[in-house]
């Protein structure tokens, strides 16, 4: 009888295990499908959530780094050819205490723009005189270096509106600019 037993001891044992082993089986499936289904809505909403984020903080899409451009950013300048045959300029100021001008002239034309250097060429004695008579209208407080920049503008655009029909004059520097009160 005690084999009996023992066979029943061992039966019960076996069925016990047997039967945890397939529920167990089963039992895992279900579970690992849970957490894997767990994980992939866990990153679909970090996903959402990120690209949420980055539309809310990039206004719509706009890119955050976006650098404005202005002129005084612009890193290439236009390259010009120079027209430096202009003679020196000798005049005096309107002033009531006339001073002295002496001026040169460099007049900067769009480059390889043969067309700009063969116009000005051929009126060159127009130009030194406008330049005279521009000077000799002058004061000596309207030649001081703080308005250069003025000047500049205000030469270049006399000479392109009432001196030159074709070309154009795209810079004026003074290569040398003296103004000296008697």
């Amino acid at each position: 009888m005690a084999d009996d037993g023992d066979a029943d001891d061992l039966g019960d044992d076996l069925g016990g295990s047997s039967g945890g082993k397939k529920g167990g089986l089963k039992g895992v499936v279900p579970g690992l499908l849970k957490w894997i289904l767990i994980g992939v809505g866990a990153v679909i909403l970090i996903v959402t959530i990120v690209v949420i984020t980055t539309l809310i903080l990039n206004k719509g899409g706009k890119k955050q780094t976006f650098i404005p451009v202005s002129e005084e950013y612009t890193t290439q300048r236009e390259d010009y050819d120079w027209y430096t045959s202009l003679d020196q300029i000798r005049t005096s100021t309107s002033d009531a205490m006339p001073a002295s001008v002496s001026v040169t002239i460099a007049l900067g034309y769009k480059k390889d723009d043969k067309a700009a250097s063969a116009e000005i060429t051929s009126r060159r004695i127009e130009i030194i005189d406008f330049l005279r008579r521009f000077f000799s209208e002058k004061t000596v407080e309207e030649l001081k270096p703080q308005n250069e920049e003025v000047l500049k503008q205000q030469i270049r655009d006399q000479i392109n509106d009432d001196i030159l029909s074709n070309a154009r004059i795209r810079a004026v520097m003074f290569t040398a600019k003296d103004v000296v009160q008697q």
